[in-house]
């Protein structure tokens, strides 16, 4: 099938350090630009971020900071760029949420006004999501064959999601579970243990302010401390843990931040 165009279509991938929009940055960009007559053009760029990349997201993009650090900066590659996509739509994979405001951000930053309003953005992760549904209902059609009757009713859903659990853990078990680099991550089993291993393993406090990396360290996940050790931030920086205790954060969160301060102190 040929895709019906009006004007040139840029579909385009970001690798980045993190997820933070405001404070991460563009470590890869690949662009395929399809034109009204179906020629095909590609670009691509390994880019230096200018800061680490974080060893949680080397893990899944598989860039080191040692591939890029003698690359070019995304301000002196982003003309070049802003000319590429010059009178193009844009489509991608959770472009709405991710790649264009992370790719707006990077040329806000080289002094390029790039206008995504005049554009149409084509996310293919919303087609997917609105013609396969990823919710209760659809994973109980999935795997058991059943419909669910009375979404939305505690009872109703709560059923089901056993009914679920059970199906895929019969369907799954035995089977190895990878990352998008093949990484192993582990075994699906009928022991919750192994479960839980695979799917909540790193979780700290249950707003996910804090996490563990793949080393087991407790680290920050957001704002100016995002990746560096919790303990260690809380033992150079005092004043960040009055700030969050005084903030606008989960009354678990802070009780786990106090928690690991506690045990900093009696470790000394």
């Amino acid at each position: 099938m040929v895709l019906n165009l009006k004007k040139p279509l840029c579909v385009f991938d970001l690798e980045t350090t993190g997820t933070n929009i405001s404070q991460d940055r563009i470590i890869e960009i690949a662009v395929i630009k399809v034109l009204p007559g179906g020629e095909v053009i590609e670009k691509s760029s390994l880019v230096n971020p200018t800061i680490p990349i974080l060893p949680e997201s080397t893990a899944i993009h598989g860039i080191s900071n040692e591939a890029v650090k003698d690359k070019p900066t995304f301000k002196e590659i982003a003309k070049d760029y802003a000319k590429f996509f010059e009178g193009a739509d844009l489509a991608g994979f959770n472009i709405l949420k991710f790649d264009v405001p992370m790719l707006v951000e990077e040329f806000l930053r080289a002094d390029i006004d790039f206008d995504y309003s005049r554009r149409r953005l084509i996310d293919a992760q919303k087609i997917y999501h609105l013609m396969e549904k990823r919710n209760l209902a659809a994973a109980l059609k999935f795997y058991c064959n059943k419909e669910l009757t009375n979404a939305h009713s505690a009872v109703a859903d709560t059923q089901a999601t056993l009914d679920v659990l059970i199906a895929q853990v019969g369907r799954y078990e035995n089977q190895p579970v990878t990352d998008g680099l093949g990484n192993h991550l582990g075994t699906i089993q009928n022991d919750m243990e192994a479960l839980h291993q695979l799917t909540a393993s790193d979780l700290v406090d249950l707003a996910g302010r804090m996490v563990r990396s793949e080393k087991g360290e407790i680290i920050f996940n957001f704002g100016k401390h995002r990746g560096k050790p919790v303990a260690q931030v809380l033992k150079d920086e005092p004043s960040f843990y009055d700030w969050m205790m005084n903030g606008d954060f989960a009354l678990d969160t802070k009780r786990r931040l106090t928690e690991i301060k506690l045990s900093g102190l009696k470790q000394r």
